[in-house]
């Protein structure tokens, strides 16, 4: 049974926490005072979620505990399958009877409903995965992805966590083997040949270059992607970011990107200004202001957009609630304002929103 960490805790885990934060401070046992050794006031306040006159209570039976406790049971064994998967798949690939350790792969299953203007919620489940097999060779990467960005239109890329699964482009899986090459210590090039897992299979390549730069206290970030899938046509993308810590713990980040479709001779295009910022260990917030255009019929801004993004981490690294209110004007609402409210809680097996 594992402790109901809202209401209670048992105290020999703290204990122990509580010990290795004194030891690494340089603090001997005979300077600590008895009435001390298990005193929640000698742990940082982050440390605890729940008050402190909870300390000594007795974790609560509940179906609400009972199915918590199957929610971390899942976690802890579906993680183990998606590991020893990647790691069986890597191994075989690469002939490498030993694995890369943390590998990138992943299964992500989520829960959201959306309100928005007229309209009641709504709820979606939503599932993704990535299988990230490092070790096939020096350099050389097999990713399986359950979508792929390049074929996504530009604005629901760069409002992806506004919307719901019903409301994104349908996708297909892709496999891919990836080259990495290191041009210099700042830039770096991959490239990618590959297929959509579908039938027929649609084969595609594409190029990736990627570099990082300090200018003063900003930081500059780029990326240039071309790209040709053997049924939708040659496409290119640029990036651009510049951010830099504009104090108070927040960080800002002002980015542009085009995407240029060569059938289609049109550009999209992206002007993001986003702030972030951790209001403690357990949650974070991310307030957003893009504007989004195109270059047909000529060059005009069809969708003016604002979010805010607020992420609580409810267990460990692995289960996470968001709340993402938002309002948009599009030129094909003649820019009235249609606002939305979005609720998820999102599970990743193998993996956390941070490494993600």
């Amino acid at each position: 049974m594992v402790p109901d960490l809202t209401t209670g805790v048992r105290p020999w885990p703290v204990l122990g926490v509580f010990l290795a934060a004194t030891l690494a401070a340089g603090i001997t046992r005979a300077e600590i005072r008895p009435s001390d050794e298990l005193s929640p006031d000698r742990l940082p306040p982050e440390f605890f979620t729940f008050t402190p006159d909870e300390y000594w209570l007795e974790p609560e039976d509940s179906y609400w505990i009972h199915f918590s406790n199957w929610v971390i049971r899942q976690e802890h064994t579906q993680s183990r399958r998606v590991q020893a998967l990647g790691a069986w798949a890597d191994r075989t690939l690469s002939g490498n009877p030993r694995a890369v350790p943390n590998n990138a792969s992943y299964l992500r299953l989520g829960l959201a409903t959306e309100s928005r203007t007229g309209e009641l919620f709504d709820f979606d489940p939503e599932a993704r995965f990535k299988l990230d097999l490092p070790t096939a060779e020096e350099k050389l990467r097999v990713v399986v992805e359950s979508e792929s960005d390049d074929l996504v239109p530009l604005d629901e890329r760069r409002r992806n966590r506004q919307l719901t699964s019903d409301e994104r482009t349908d996708t297909d899986p892709t496999g891919a083997l990836s080259y990495l090459t290191d041009i210099t210590d700042a830039i770096n090039l991959s490239n990618d040949v590959g297929a959509r897992l579908r039938f027929p299979p649609d084969a595609f390549w594409r190029a990736t270059a990627r570099g990082r730069w300090d200018l003063a206290d900003w930081k500059l970030s780029a990326r240039q992607r071309v790209y040709y899938f053997h049924q939708d046509g040659w496409g290119a993308s640029t990036w651009l970011g510049f951010g830099k810590d504009i104090g108070d713990g927040w960080t800002f980040l002002a980015s542009s990107e085009a995407v240029w479709h060569h059938d289609d001779r049109n550009f999209e295009v992206a002007q993001i200004f986003d702030f972030h910022k951790h209001l403690n260990n357990r949650s974070e917030l991310n307030p957003r202001f893009g504007v989004l255009g195109d270059s047909e019929p000529n060059w005009r801004h069809e969708s003016i957009f604002a979010d805010v993004t607020w992420r609580y981490r409810l267990y460990h690294d692995w289960l996470y609630a968001e709340v993402i209110p938002s309002i948009e004007f599009e030129r094909e609402n003649d820019f009235k304002d249609d606002t939305s409210l979005l609720l998820r809680v999102e599970m990743f097996f193998s993996g956390n929103v941070l490494r993600d």
